[in-house]
């Protein structure tokens, strides 16, 4: 055995009595190479978040509140509105691991775009131009969500896919734990101009790595369809979810999960309210999502390769049950304004959406057959881009009549969707 082979074995828990010697290290090896590359990406990921560090660095060069309202939005539905329209582009071609690669240059190139930006431009001129980067590196991340879960369908077998997720979101976590640490440490409740685009400049070259690294996985060759064999991508995707019913479920499900995901800037909204609720300085925020990332992202792995769809249920019904929990407390007089509320109900908060993250990852890798994967991934990614638009869109509205009012909605919204993903079929173990 390879001593790839070995360490990949020692990381990533599997039966693998149907393996044989080369099987094994062939796995191995891509495993490794895409864990890697998951973990650079991810870790770019915590600086360019448009919940935590882009917001922050807009308003350190006087960028206005409009802009900083777009970015979120052009972050989430950006990478996903596009997918259905991509898939026939991928499915044209016997390897997927190219259009990893160009997102991947895609959104180095983007990020080191806002880095220059951040540090030589203020007021609208910065902000419009960090949101038109921002949109390009999200369409840059659409190629790499279609490529990336195709290809692990490709190199690793079912049982070991979540885990290879979890893993990339612990090693990241780590890394967004250290840099929220030493952000705190370093610039307190103020990060200059310079250290942010220091940080944007960093990213970028995560990217360059990842795709370097990436570059080495190696893909077996799949069957291309070819253009006259396919239909539209509009009707060809709401054929799917008009027949295909238990990816239609899938795709409500997930939209109803959007629980903890829109919860968060709500929770420090309120925090803001209250004078600060033990939530200031950019630092924290950073922590709390590597606290997530690194307590709950190998766990929730290998929860996810046992059942995605328990872990999803039960991680919409947390969700949904801390927000309700939040909220009383926010009213009693006793804790209402408390210092430990708000930084530990984001953390949890954070800590959930970990869970539901990875357990629809490999939920949709898992129920999709070789012939349907990219397929399935694009369709459900631009669904959940117009459902976003349109949660997103009344939460906001509910959250004229206060943050409470949206987030009493959006725990609603997680208890059916909790209730779908229960009734899905469980698809992570192989068919006997």
């Amino acid at each position: 055995m390879t001593p790839a082979a070995r360490l990949y074995q020692s990381l990533v828990r599997a039966d693998r009595s149907d393996q044989d010697v080369d099987q094994q290290a062939r796995t191995g090896r891509n495993g490794l190479l895409q864990i890697a590359a998951n973990t650079l990406q991810a870790t770019g990921d915590q600086v360019v978040n448009a919940k935590t560090v882009l917001p922050w660095a807009l308003t350190a060069v006087g960028a206005p509140a409009a802009v900083l309202g777009l970015l979120v939005p052009v972050r989430e539905s950006g990478s996903m509105l596009p997918q259905a329209a991509m898939s026939p582009v991928l499915q044209r071609s016997a390897h997927r691991r190219s259009f990893w690669l160009v997102g991947a240059a895609g959104q180095a190139l983007a990020t080191a775009g806002m880095a220059l930006a951040v540090a030589t431009l203020t007021g609208w001129a910065a902000g419009v131009a960090v949101v038109a980067l921002l949109a390009v590196f999200s369409l840059s991340r659409s190629l790499n969500s279609l490529a990336g879960k195709d290809v692990l369908g490709r190199t690793v077998p079912k049982g070991e896919r979540g885990q290879i997720n979890g893993l990339s979101t612990v090693l990241s976590g780590a890394v967004a734990i250290t840099l929220g640490l030493a952000l705190r440490l370093v610039g307190g409740d103020e990060v200059g101009v310079g250290v942010l685009a220091a940080l944007l400049g960093a990213a970028a070259l995560a990217w360059v790595l990842a795709l370097l690294v990436f570059a080495a996985v190696r893909e077996p060759a799949g069957e291309p369809v070819a253009a006259a064999d396919q239909e539209g991508w509009v009707s060809a995707s709401w054929r799917l979810l008009r027949e295909d019913a238990p990816f239609r479920r899938f795709v409500w499900a997930r939209g109803l999960l959007l629980v903890s995901a829109l919860s968060p800037p709500f929770v420090v909204s309120l925090a803001a309210q209250e004078g600060g609720g033990g939530l200031a300085g950019l630092g924290p925020f950073v922590i709390a999502q590597g606290v997530a990332g690194l307590v709950g992202g190998r766990w929730f792995g290998r929860l996810a390769d046992r059942s995605s769809q328990a872990l999803m249920t039960r991680s919409a019904l947390a969700a949904s049950l801390l927000v309700a929990v939040f909220l009383a407390l926010h009213l009693l007089p006793a804790t209402r304004g408390a210092w430990w509320l708000y930084p530990v109900t984001y953390l949890l908060l954070a800590l959930a959406h970990t869970g539901v993250r990875v357990a629809r990852k490999t939920y949709v890798v898992d129920m999709a057959g070789e012939d349907r994967r990219t397929t399935y991934v694009a369709v459900s990614n631009t669904a959940i881009g117009v459902l976003l638009l349109v949660v997103g869109a009344v939460s906001s509205a509910l959250a004229l009549l206060g943050a409470g009012v949206a987030l009493g909605f959006l725990a609603v919204l997680g208890l059916v969707g909790a209730w779908v993903a229960a009734i899905l079929p469980d698809v992570s173990r192989p068919a006997a």
